[in-house]
């Protein structure tokens, strides 16, 4: 059974917008059975902008049913059914979040519509919901309101579903919750047992010893797509060998990446050994030139000891972080190590460098530009406590910088207030320091919102 859901929001946070209409068709793989819709007053005011875009005001939902009227009905609804939306994670997400807040733990299996067009019928332009339907010839009414949304994704359903039965593909069967081929000693309970939460897992072989290590935004998902992967030798190898899995839920993706490298240093698994090459084996260096121009290179992280500015996993990515630099920041490809040369660089004949590779620019003038390339991947502050979701509704997680070091991370009660400072140093379990968790937390703070950074 398939449960087709498309919701419309306050927003794009599910930790804070709310679902303000829900619709639900229940499907049976042939054809539709029922269908449910319902707007839902959000007890919040609804932004313009997406009174605009849904069409969906706060007169409207003013005397709808609130989400805690419908939960009961919603998990009726869809018990045993699989989850089924365009872009499940944004849906499922939303309904999660709304009965975490009841706290009931809403847990299905689910299915995207967008992945599994991908994969059942490739080449198309884009994927999105309008694009889709538009070059398939499927109608779609009611354009960003719930239910015109959810007929026009059974729709694409439906016809995933034919596409299947003619390729005798099997995308559309979900992840059971019972994966087979595995260990005859493996307990397979602890597959319902699996959250679907932020962290890391663990997977053990016969004599217990540690095999593997991993890290998930959601663990359940991720350790289930082990199970599922038939493609892969090294991966069937070690499925083979697993006799007990264990987790431990962090809140943050913060802290699970900064578990993962930890737990992996320290135990040194086999598999991640054999399927994991060292994460970043080059790295952005600067020095100062006899001349006193600031100058970047990219070199082997293994053969340098002193910490690079930013880490890369291939060449490739580090020199074309550095072209887009010297494009940003107005830098001489020379003294970037781009363009080898006892002259000029190329980009002086066309005037895009001032000329600091013929000394023409002096290096005061040059220097004030690169250390904006500089400034802009150190901390923004040498010493800060990153505040971000903690493992349940009432703690958080931090992570703790001083003198431009990583000191570690912890969880504090939501009892004593972030302004604490004292409390928030003292809950830091201290972690080593090193060039991987360095840009760890670099990638992080730039391409993730965190709750709140506090210096001190």
């Amino acid at each position: 059974m398939f449960a087709i859901i498309d919701i419309e929001t306050t927003g794009g946070n599910p930790n804070k917008d709310k679902i303000t209409e829900i619709a639900v068709i229940i499907h049976d793989g042939i054809c539709t059975l029922s269908e449910y819709s319902t707007l839902i007053n959000p007890e919040c005011r609804i932004p313009h902008h997406i009174s605009a875009l849904t069409g969906i005001t706060n007169e409207m939902v003013s005397n709808a049913p609130k989400f805690y009227e419908i939960a009961r009905e919603l998990i009726e609804l869809t018990d045993n059914a699989v989850f089924v939306a365009h872009n499940v994670g944004f849906d499922y997400g939303f309904v999660r979040s709304e009965f975490r807040r009841l706290g009931f733990d809403y847990k299905r299996e689910q299915l995207c519509t967008v992945k599994l067009s991908r994969r059942l019928i490739p080449g198309h332009r884009s994927y999105s919901l309008g694009r889709i339907c538009e070059e398939l010839n499927i109608p779609l009414n009611g354009r960003h309101r719930a239910m015109g949304d959810a007929a026009a994704t059974a729709r694409l359903f439906g016809l995933l579903l034919e596409t299947e039965s003619r390729t005798h593909t099997n995308y559309i069967t979900p992840f059971s919750s019972t994966p087979k081929d595995v260990h005859p000693d493996l307990d397979v309970t602890v597959f319902k047992q699996l959250p679907e939460e932020p962290g890391i897992y663990f997977f053990y072989n016969k004599d217990a010893d540690l095999i593997y290590i991993g890290k998930s935004k959601n663990i359940r998902n991720r350790v289930l797509s082990h199970f599922n992967n038939h493609s892969n030798s090294k991966a069937l190898k070690m499925r083979s060998q697993i006799t007990s899995i264990g987790f431990e839920t962090t809140g943050s993706e913060l802290i699970a990446l900064l578990s993962e490298s930890f737990e992996i240093k320290k135990h040194k698994p086999l598999f991640n050994r054999a399927q994991r090459r060292s994460l970043f084996q080059y790295g952005l260096y600067t020095h100062t030139d006899e001349y006193g121009y600031l100058r970047f290179c990219i070199g082997k992280t293994s053969e340098n000891e002193t910490q690079p500015m930013v880490c890369f996993t291939t060449k490739t990515e580090a020199m074309n972080f550095l072209n887009s630099a010297v494009e940003k920041y107005g830098l001489c490809q020379k003294l970037c190590g781009l363009y080898p040369s006892t002259g000029n660089c190329f980009h002086y004949e066309i005037g895009a460098c001032h000329g600091a590779c013929i000394k023409k620019e002096s290096p005061s003038a040059y220097n004030s530009r690169a250390q904006k390339l500089i400034v802009h991947h150190q901390f923004g502050y040498q010493n800060i406590m990153i505040i971000d979701n903690g493992r349940n509704e009432a703690e958080r997680s931090v992570v703790k910088i001083e003198n431009g070091k990583y000191i570690g991370f912890g969880y504090f009660s939501l009892d004593y207030a972030a302004s604490d400072i004292g409390c928030l140093h003292e809950c830091i379990q201290t972690y080593p320091d090193n060039r991987e968790v360095q840009h760890i937390i670099k990638q992080y703070l730039r391409n993730n919102r965190v709750e709140k950074v506090v210096t001190f």
